[in-house]
């Protein structure tokens, strides 16, 4: 059987019974030798009505003659592909019976008919394009929904959607009522655990495999996780938790060698962030298990042949890296390490799966495969992001349709704004958790690539690492996605609030985000940071407010400071109207009083107060309100803490009725404005109050438009709201309905 620890040789592996215990099982299923498979050959016993069938995968990318760029084995194409095998596949079933040439031609239809998908919808090509011939073997191994396959995280799990009964609606990928670009526990059974951050499949395996042998059951449970999401401390921490429980899971890295998509590439074409990369690389190139592997081979020769056959192509997987303590990382956290495996290698993904899984093995096995991102289309290969995330594109010529717009995004002006900030002081650095891309940290690098710091998948790390840096005097801009420092809030509250240490938090995609869905939705951040004690919260009305709000944030030196804004462009202002400075490189904003709001309309009728870019909606539905004889006030608060109270009294005392907008969480900005309303007395007149929020329930992955409209955010439910509360209640059914 496979031992739980690291061994201490090959020869000893092979006398340990994890092979030659089985020979003579072995021999009785009459296995034969497969020719031109390098040292290596022989399959593991198989269920009874399996094909056995001698045909290496063939590893190569390379185009064959006469072939021009584009999908391997079809070349450019601007049509669906042909998927006849493909097409007779709707569940992972029906691969059970396919010989290994059909499976390898299953692999390939299978690609060709991603690449055409995801060309119509966008969405994550390049990690899924690598884990195809992986998605096969898993799915003809292992038997879905019994066996629990976890994906981490949903990146990877396009082909696992298209083979278990959802390749049908492949076209509806991220659209609204469609399939969600994650796995999705409520979308399929086949999805056993939703994964939209990283990090998390060990963790969810563990605790599936720990429930499986308390309920005495006997499936398999397989953790798949690539070489960015494991750089997670919580991979690490649940490696560790189940190298001491020892419970039998199986553990798939797929290292892609990149380690993270954004971390990697960044305008210094840095090698991945962190000592983990240089790990692998060892663990794939250890002259002395080089060695020790030729010895073992020399003694398996004078073993019975179907011996030799397993022996050779496990053993051929079975190293660790021979190293002063003598064990690989993993197997000092108590995993039994196979590898370094091809990826692509059908054929032998097979064989080391049948192996592990027909084992009775005690603890668990983590299997290292290698895999190419963007595999067997040739445009994602040569892409310097290997299409990690793409737009619609065309096939043939692998161009992305990606709109042009004139207004910049939230994010570029957030980067250029702090471009300018640390071009007057070179106290400013930036921070991220290997999302430069996303956060337009990338561009900051390009100016000030010694300020710049990419922590890797580590949040906790990160918001700590910053409140380090302000201790030493540093003005540290903390930069994460809403949805991702959600991760690393004990270390605000604990590391950097409770010490009131100066750090700066830019949460970008904060709000609804369209196509991506709940697990990126920044719906909780304003909660969770105005709660804290000392904590300045602010939220933009427009591009300008923000550049305005990062010069803020650099001013404040005496305590935390946070702002958030959404994905996408910004209004299109004349920024120098704005009060906004352009240098060369980036923008100076002005520094705002801290807790100030304004009045951008007045009216009588109703108040509209907007925390963040909700308040342009307020300014649209003011105009519908206008057409129907309503004169509403719009405020902009700018601060959610600390609130401004005199604004707020002003409101309350001119208008029979308030409403606060916001696309966050029930217990954030109206919360506040609840709270200071109830402790001044302004709710015990006859003062009307309605918070529009996010609905408690998650908003499903759609375009920002129906979003808004399910959230009851659009500018047709503000004035909606409006109406009724004023007591037109026909009216604001009727402009619900327009």
């Amino acid at each position: 059987m496979f031992t739980s620890r690291g061994l201490p040789s090959l020869s000893a592996c092979v006398r340990d019974d994890v092979f030659l215990g089985r020979g003579n099982r072995l021999r009785q299923n009459g296995l034969r030798p497969l020719s031109n498979v390098g040292i290596s050959s022989g399959f593991p016993r198989r269920p009874p009505g399996r094909r056995c069938c001698a045909i290496r995968a063939n590893s190569s990318s390379e185009l064959e003659d006469g072939q021009i760029e584009g999908i391997e084995g079809y070349g450019a194409i601007s049509t669906k592909p042909a998927t006849p095998l493909l097409d007779t596949v709707n569940f992972p079933v029906h691969l059970k019976n396919l010989a290994v040439e059909q499976l390898q031609q299953v692999a390939k239809e299978l690609r060709a008919d991603l690449i055409y998908n995801v060309s119509q919808t966008g969405g994550h090509l390049g990690s899924s394009l690598g884990v195809v011939e992986l998605t096969v073997a898993l799915n003809y191994v292992f038997d879905q929904p019994n066996d629990r396959i976890i994906w981490d995280v949903g990146h990877q799990a396009y082909p696992h959607k298209m083979l278990t009964g959802r390749r049908d609606r492949m076209n509806t990928m991220r659209q609204t009522n469609g399939l969600s670009p994650f796995t999705k526990r409520s979308e399929s059974p086949f999805d056993c655990f939703g994964a939209g951050h990283s990090s998390t499949s060990i963790s969810a395996g563990l605790g599936m495999a720990v429930a499986r042998d308390m309920q005495g059951r006997s499936n398999h449970v397989i953790a798949v996780i690539g070489d960015g999401a494991i750089t997670g401390g919580m991979a690490y921490e649940a490696m560790n938790n189940a190298g001491y429980l020892d419970t039998n899971m199986i553990i798939i890295l797929n290292d892609n060698q990149q380690v993270s998509l954004p971390t990697q590439y960044n305008s210094l074409n840095q090698d991945p962030v962190g000592a983990l990369s240089s790990t692998f690389a060892r663990l794939q190139s250890s002259k002395p298990l080089r060695e020790l592997r030729e010895s073992a081979k020399a003694i398996t020769k004078q073993m019975p042949v179907p011996v030799q056959e397993v022996t050779a192509k496990v053993d051929e997987y079975a190293r660790g890296m021979i190293s002063g303590s003598g064990s690989t990382l993993f197997e000092e956290l108590g995993l039994y390490y196979i590898g370094t495996v091809d990826g692509h290698n059908l054929q032998d993904l097979i064989a080391i799966l049948e192996e592990v899984k027909s084992t009775r093995s005690v603890g668990p096995v983590l299997i290292h495969i290698v895999t190419e991102k963007g595999r067997g289309y040739s445009y994602a290969e040569a892409a310097q992001d290997k299409y990690h995330g793409v737009s619609t594109f065309d096939v043939a010529s692998g161009k992305q349709k990606k709109s042009v717009s004139v207004i910049p995004t939230y994010t570029q002006m957030f980067a250029d704004a702090l471009i300018g900030e640390a071009g007057l002081n070179e106290n400013v650095v930036a921070v991220h958790a290997a999302m430069g891309g996303g956060t337009g940290l990338n561009h900051f690098e390009k100016f000030f690539a010694d300020r710049t710091f990419d922590v890797g998948i580590a949040e906790q790390h990160a918001v700590t690492f910053s409140a380090g840096l302000a201790v030493e005097g540093l003005k540290p801009v903390c930069t994460i996605y809403s949805t991702f420092l959600q991760r690393g809030f004990d270390q605000v509250v604990h590391d950097v609030a409770l010490q009131k240490l100066p750090v700066r938090f830019a949460m970008d995609r904060a709000g609804l985000v369209g196509e991506d869905g709940p697990t990126h939705a920044g719906a909780y951040d304003v909660t969770f940071m105005a709660c804290l004690p000392d904590m300045v919260v602010m939220a933009p009305m427009n591009e300008a407010e923000l550049c305005h709000m990062v010069a803020t944030s650099i001013s404040i030196d005496d305590r935390p400071s946070c702002f958030r804004y959404p994905r996408g462009a910004g209004v299109g202002l004349d920024l120098d109207t704005e009060g906004v400075e352009s240098l060369q490189p980036g923008y100076k904003g002005g520094v705002l009083e801290v807790g100030k709001g304004r009045i951008v309309r007045e009216g009588s009728d109703v108040c509209l107060l907007g925390f963040g870019t909700c308040t342009n909606r307020c300014m649209e539905a003011a105009d519908l309100l206008r057409e129907l004889g309503i004169n509403a006030t719009v405020a902009d608060a700018r601060f959610c803490k600390p609130l401004d109270t005199n604004l707020i009294r002003q409101l309350a005392t001119s208008h029979a009725a308030l409403i606060t907008v916001e696309d966050g969480s029930v217990g954030g900005f109206a919360s506040h404005v609840l709270q200071f309303l109830a402790l001044d007395g302004l709710l015990d007149g006859d003062l009307k109050v309605r918070p529009l929020t996010l609905p408690d329930r998650p908003i499903e992955h759609g375009s920002l438009a129906d979003q808004l409209v399910d959230a009851g955010l659009s500018s047709s439910h503000i004035a909606s709201t409006a109406l009724s509360i004023l007591g037109q209640k026909q009216q604001a059914l009727e402009v619900l309905s327009q």
